[in-house]
């Protein structure tokens, strides 16, 4: 069975729209290696402008992925235009609904 994650991503300063860009690359990227399910992810924006992304990894999918060069050099573009940051770190974490700002 699959895991769903939520990722949260803080643009570094002029990062935001190619983060934003980079995510949209995500995805595809992961269902090529076979990474992820056929689910669609879903991106939003917080209020001070993090994206966050809600995702579905294969059974088994996250070890492998840590070891996968296609992953490897796209973790490697996103750690240059962002930092991971917890959900809790993010105002909208605090709402009973947390509410984001549709990317996609």
């Amino acid at each position: 069975m699959g895991r769903i994650v939520i990722a949260a991503y803080r643009p570094k300063p002029g990062k935001g729209e190619e983060l934003v860009a980079l995510t949209r690359e995500h995805y595809p990227i992961l269902r090529e290696q076979g990474l992820v399910t056929k689910r669609r992810p879903m991106i939003g924006r917080a209020a001070d402008g993090t994206i966050v992304e809600a995702f579905e990894w294969e059974a088994g999918a996250i070890e492998r992925a840590h070891s996968n060069p296609a992953v490897l050099e796209l973790w490697k573009r996103y750690e240059a235009v962002c930092e991971y940051v917890p959900l809790a770190a993010l105002g909208e974490s605090a709402n009973l609904f947390a509410e984001f700002e549709a990317v996609n």
